[in-house]
């Protein structure tokens, strides 16, 4: 399979010296994950300042306490991020790790009219990719490919979804997409994330799947959104297709939730109307020569970034160690790859690359579920880690 190549230039914002940076490293000379930051070059051991990730995040200001916690240099980025991809790794050097550890980790779903468009051809679709060319065309005419426009619960919406009632055309996804509630789902457990240079999982029982380039917030427990990230999204669009009951098959699989590289906290420089102004790259690079490219703005979603998280977390919702939320895509590649009409899924070995200038690039490889490393290392093994430091 490929191998990953990452450097610093790669994987930093545009504005890196700029930008408060955090992150996850895992040291195997104490045996467990250390809280990181960046400063020329150097990643710095801040875990005595800030014992989780979840710590930092929920401290009153984030990025002001990051840049004046001391700590200890463990090495360099470049020389970090050589050693995270699994193949060639030596296992007495550090490693990246997702920026995240105890915080929830939720998803926002079909927030984008494209996308909505497509979760409704693979409701009728029933997981058949080679029927969903001619369902696209048909429900294109119905309703058109541009709902960017309708506001989500207002009364244009409400009669949209009456007209079509009456056509036989409504679906699950289109009340979701443009009805008042948000589609608000977990993702994965705390601490099963996986960060950038790492294998990122698909089921082999799918056959059509697709990456799903998506900025995700980071959200305190008291509901400020303190920062932001990158994340893959991975779905199994067969699975999710044959019915939306199976949303937790498609999605929560062994390193199916990507995130990083770092949180980017927000402050002066780096604020919520960035995210809303944010374009998401997506790269997929196959072993057969194959490429896919696209792009997910988030001036076109559909529901503010501060709505979705103010659905996620409130009197109803409490998450007491702050949240992750991926605020979904408007990509939905239909691009075919073996057979005309058989459109786009993922190939084991295929290289996906997110990015956004002022977040930096999150690599990925794609590898079956069983294939990459297991998640061994939960809140109980991060607890008593902790407590071996002395940190608790």
């Amino acid at each position: 399979m490929t191998s990953l190549a990452l450097s610093a230039s790669k994987t930093l914002p545009q504005d890196a010296g700029a930008a408060a940076l955090a992150g996850r490293v895992w040291r195997p000379d104490l045996g467990g994950p250390a809280v990181v930051i960046l400063r020329d070059g150097q990643v710095i051991d801040i875990t005595a300042a800030f014992p989780t990730s979840r710590d930092l995040c929920e401290s009153a200001d984030p990025a002001a306490a990051l840049r004046a916690a001391k700590g200890e240099a463990i090495g360099t980025l470049d020389e970090i991020l050589a050693n995270t991809p699994v193949d060639g790794r030596d296992p007495k050097r550090p490693w990246l790790l997702s920026p995240l550890d105890l915080q929830a980790v939720k998803a926002a779903g079909v927030t984008f009219a494209v996308s909505m468009l497509e979760r409704v051809i693979e409701e009728k679709a029933r997981g058949n990719p080679a029927a969903a060319a001619t369902i696209r065309e048909e429900i294109g005419k119905l309703i058109g490919d541009d709902l960017s426009k309708l506001k989500p619960g207002s009364p244009e919406a409400m009669h949209l979804k009456e007209v079509l009632i009456k056509q036989g055309a409504w679906s699950q996804y289109l009340e979701v997409g443009i009805g008042p509630d948000a589609e608000i789902f977990t993702k994965a457990p705390p601490m099963s994330t996986v960060g950038t240079g790492a294998d990122a999982g698909l089921h082999p029982a799918s056959s059509w799947n697709n990456p799903e380039p998506e900025i995700v917030l980071i959200v305190a427990s008291d509901g400020r959104i303190v920062g932001a990230t990158l994340g893959n999204d991975v779905n199994l669009r067969d699975v999710e297709g044959r019915s939306a009951l199976l949303l937790g098959k498609a999605k929560d699989n062994n390193a199916a939730a990507a995130v990083g590289p770092f949180i980017r906290f927000f402050d002066a420089g780096f604020t919520l109307d960035h995210v809303r102004r944010t374009t998401v790259t997506l790269m997929v690079e196959g072993e057969d020569g194959f490429t896919l490219e696209g792009s997910s703005s988030i001036a076109k979603i559909s529901r503010d970034p501060a709505d979705l998280a103010a659905q996620m977390i409130g009197p109803h919702h409490q998450y007491p160690d702050g949240a992750a939320l991926y605020l979904g895509t408007m990509f939905a590649p239909i691009k075919d790859r073996d057979a005309p009409g058989g459109g786009f899924t993922h190939k084991y070995g295929d290289v996906v690359t997110i990015a956004a200038p002022e977040l930096g690039s999150l690599v990925n490889r794609m590898k079956r579920t069983d294939a990459c490393e297991p998640w061994t290392f939960g809140a109980s093994h991060l607890m008593r880690h902790l407590a071996k430091r002395g940190l608790l």
